[in-house]
């Protein structure tokens, strides 16, 4: 390599670890290549995300038209398995096997389960539909199949995250750590934004074959990206395991462990702000494609993309909150900004329908995953910052169940809701944007609320108020 080459490539590695987040987690035994390869698994996660929450739940309303109650009902199913995951990163924690590995097994299986719903997913979808390529099918084997298909995808999604990330930890020293577990987040997004435009291309012409072949490709590519991300990641510590068939030790059982991470400071305080943050967020996450569709009349390749949106405003919001952490800012008034960042994010949404406008649809959803991004940052760092060292993995689960438990009941009463107020007399006070002014009417009410719970934790920092939080 001649020195012209040198330079250009010492100056690109330089910039990319000054500007990429959480770029500064690497280090000379853990570095940045390394890292990245990890975090394939949070594509993965990331791509899964974008499948159930963005363009299945238009497909299904619109395309397929399914009920937006029973759609919101499905995509909540994988969140059933969401108050697990802290049990998933104990059990991970403490698991002994002959091999010495702790996370990869967890992580293998969750890839399976993952595999295997989205391999069944887009058959049960058309039967669920009651599709003329569906017809005699009784409406039970839809309905089945369908909640298999979601419920193995959501086990397989909790399990790889949750352990995955733990993994993350495991190899990163204790001060990085936050740092690392933010850049495997970063990298969900970036996939959650490529898998958005990817599949929004695919699916601009919309059949039902197409529908099967894009599914059942992401469920290939799910197999790929998870062994890539696990090969020769963790090592096999046969002295661990020699040491635990000689000399057995006995793990504390799992409500000791959560006994002792709920004596930190103000951990019940700051899992309320975590799930009332995350409803705020995600109550009508289910609806925004369908907003899009038939309030202002966007197409699916259009409303596909809002979720790319949506996540490249959670990039943003994570790399600032990383940035302005990194120099020792409370992640407290961090999660309280974003929150309040969301309120103007949500009035900028209902707005829209108003002018018919998606320009400023999309600048709301743009403003709105800004927010959730610096809420997130904030809440996932003060959580890491709360646990005891042994506890990274609990305290991940912890965050993990929370939020995603959140999310899933957020999703389920966002579509529940629209369809009780559409069949109620209230349907026509608005016109067609009715139950969805409704649902985000709710979120504001509950970012507000959630700025009232963060205020006794953060009023000393920013208002020099003293206070005392339970």
């Amino acid at each position: 390599m001649n020195r012209l080459s040198r330079m250009a490539v010492n100056g690109i590695a330089s910039a990319g670890m000054r500007f990429m987040p959480f770029a500064e987690a690497a280090s000379d035994d853990l570095p940045l290549s390394r890292l990245l390869r990890l975090a394939l698994f949070q594509v993965s996660v990331g791509m899964a995300m974008v499948l159930l929450v963005g363009t299945l739940n238009r497909v299904m309303i619109v395309e397929l038209e399914v009920s937006a109650s029973l759609v919101g009902v499905m995509i909540s199913l994988p969140l059933l398995f969401a108050p697990f995951r802290a049990l998933i990163g104990y059990k991970s924690d403490t698991h002994k096997s002959a091999l010495g590995w702790r996370r990869v097994p967890y992580i293998w299986k969750g890839t399976l389960l993952q595999w295997g719903g989205f391999a069944i997913m887009p058959l049960a979808l058309i039967v669920l539909s009651g599709q003329e390529y569906a017809a005699g099918a009784p409406e039970w084997v839809g309905l089945v199949s369908a909640a298999l298909a979601f419920l193995l995808v959501g086990a397989g999604v909790h399990t790889v995250q949750t352990v995955g990330l733990a993994l993350a930890t495991d190899l990163a020293p204790r001060e990085d750590q936050p740092n690392v577990v933010g850049l495997m987040y970063v990298m969900m997004l970036v996939g959650m934004i490529i898998s958005a435009l990817l599949f929004g291309k695919l699916l601009e012409n919309f059949f039902h074959a197409k529908l099967i072949q894009v599914i059942q490709g992401a469920a290939v590519m799910t197999l790929v990206f998870n062994v890539l991300a696990i090969w020769k990641m963790e090592a096999r510590d046969r002295d661990r395991a020699y040491r635990q068939r000689v000399n057995p030790e006995p793990d504390p059982s799992f409500s000791e462990a959560w006994a002792l991470f709920m004596r930190g400071a103000n951990p019940r305080r700051l899992l309320w702000i975590i799930g009332l943050g995350t409803m705020g967020f995600g109550l009508a996450e289910v609806l925004l494609e369908p907003y899009g569709g038939q309030v202002l009349g966007m197409s699916v390749a259009s409303t596909t993309r809002l979720t790319a949106t949506l996540a490249a405003g959670s990039l943003i919001g994570f790399a600032l909150a990383s940035r302005v952490l990194s120099r020792g800012a409370d992640p407290m008034v961090m999660a309280g900004g974003g929150a309040l960042v969301g309120l103007p994010a949500f009035a900028l949404i209902t707005f829209s329908a108003t002018l018919q406008s998606p320009g400023i649809f999309i600048a709301g959803t743009a403003l709105a995953g800004f927010g959730a991004g610096l809420f997130g940052h904030g809440t996932l760092t003060a959580t890491m910052r709360a646990a005891p060292k042994e506890q990274v993995g609990l305290a991940l689960g912890a965050w993990g169940a929370v939020q995603a438990t959140a999310a899933g009941v957020a999703i389920a009463l966002g579509g529940v809701a629209r369809d009780v107020i559409l069949a109620s007399p209230l349907s026509s006070l608005f016109g067609v944007a009715t139950p969805y002014f409704f649902v985000y009417g709710a979120e504001f009410l509950l970012l507000a609320i959630t700025l009232f719970v963060v205020y006794p934790l953060v009023a000393h920092k920013v208002f020099g108020v003293e206070s005392r939080p339970t």
